[in-house]
């Protein structure tokens, strides 16, 4: 229960009615459940000997709170068994098999035909000449939003799903049961003409800590777990050796939590090769969308990826040469909190 402790609570509340009345306006404000009315709590008091009312109306008032904290159905708190895992923060702490999975459902679920902020259509057929960039990097609110704001207009569109796992078309719920093998994931369409591959790949490890395992940040469970999904085996290389040089660079300065843990996997290792599924609509371009919540739980550690030359496959350097300055990188590279903090609009650049 964010903001709320125990002691606290207890702390702030009076004795028989004055307490329940105190503790029903703390409950409605937190979405907890409702108290008994507080003429249940005096009537029940009333009946007792003076020096047994006090301590019953405490032991009331404790057996409220308790009640509230066992009831609260928020997803961030709940821990319980399956199996032999542990689900933490409303996910699993290992992955599942695909005997495990829940089953899923056929049709896609329903999202609306327009990107929110870029004005381009949310599914293909895509324009001749686009590429196509799967990636996990946390909740996936901020890491849609990272992407759509990169410049010069080489982002033609993006959408939140769910990618990795083995559930087709699952709902937000499923994949943070752990049930679906899911991760939370961005689909980017882009033209690699105006913005390389390698441009949105520096985004991503720069965006979050990708040494964190089954989570980021706040957020736990195997639906936050880092993850890069290729297409190609160009795309596979690039993202491999990438992956080695940022681990050392992370390394040499001492940050993260030791090596990086970003899975890499192949879109084919996937029925149809379809490794991303689109998430709800209410989750497609959330942080622009009114009323949003402004929340992002990636931890950038605020390390640049080395020069994309030494580390890029030699026969690969020409082709995928960075069209995004170090000057960019400099004014406007991933810290802390700058997603949920920043415009909706692209970055203008220079």
């Amino acid at each position: 229960m964010p903001g709320f402790g125990l002691a606290f609570l207890l702390s702030r509340l009076g004795d028989g009615a004055r307490g329940a009345s105190a503790l029903a306006k703390r409950a409605t404000a937190v979405r907890l459940p409702k108290p008994r009315p507080p003429s249940i709590l005096a009537t029940r008091a009333s009946k007792e000997p003076p020096s047994q009312a006090g301590s019953k109306r405490s032991l009331a008032t404790l057996a409220l709170v308790a009640g509230a904290f066992r009831s609260t159905k928020r997803r961030e708190q709940r821990w319980r068994r399956i199996g032999s895992s542990r689900v933490a923060l409303g996910g699993m702490m290992r992955m599942i098999s695909p005997d495990e999975a829940l089953p899923g459902r056929e049709t896609e679920l329903p999202i609306s035909s327009t990107h929110a902020v870029l004005g381009t259509p949310m599914k293909g057929p895509w324009p001749e000449g686009m590429d196509m960039f799967v990636f996990a990097n946390g909740c996936f609110w901020g890491s849609e939003k990272g992407v759509w704001r990169l410049p010069g207009g080489g982002i033609y569109a993006t959408a939140v799903g769910y990618a990795g796992g083995f559930t087709p078309n699952p709902t937000y719920e499923e994949a943070c049961s752990g049930l679906t093998g899911h991760t939370e994931a961005v689909q980017v369409v882009f033209d690699p003409e105006k913005i390389s591959l390698v441009d949105i790949l520096r985004w991503f490890w720069e965006a979050h800590d990708p040494t964190q395992g089954m989570g980021q940040g706040n957020d736990r469970g195997t639906q936050y777990r880092s993850g890069l999904y290729f297409f190609n085996d160009e795309q596979r290389r690039i993202f491999e050796a990438s992956k080695a040089a940022y681990d050392k660079a992370l390394q040499a300065v001492n940050r993260g939590r030791g090596p990086i843990t970003t899975e890499i996997v192949a879109a084919a290792d996937f029925p149809e090769n379809q490794v991303f599924y689109y998430a709800e609509d209410y989750h497609q371009q959330y942080l622009a969308k009114p009323r949003a919540r402004p929340y992002c739980s990636a931890q950038p550690q605020v390390v640049a990826l080395p020069d994309f030359n030494s580390w890029c496959p030699e026969d690969l350097q020409e082709k995928y040469q960075p069209k995004l300055p170090e000057e960019f990188w400099q004014q406007h590279g991933p810290t802390p909190h700058c997603v949920i903090m920043a415009p909706n609009e692209p970055i203008v650049f220079p």
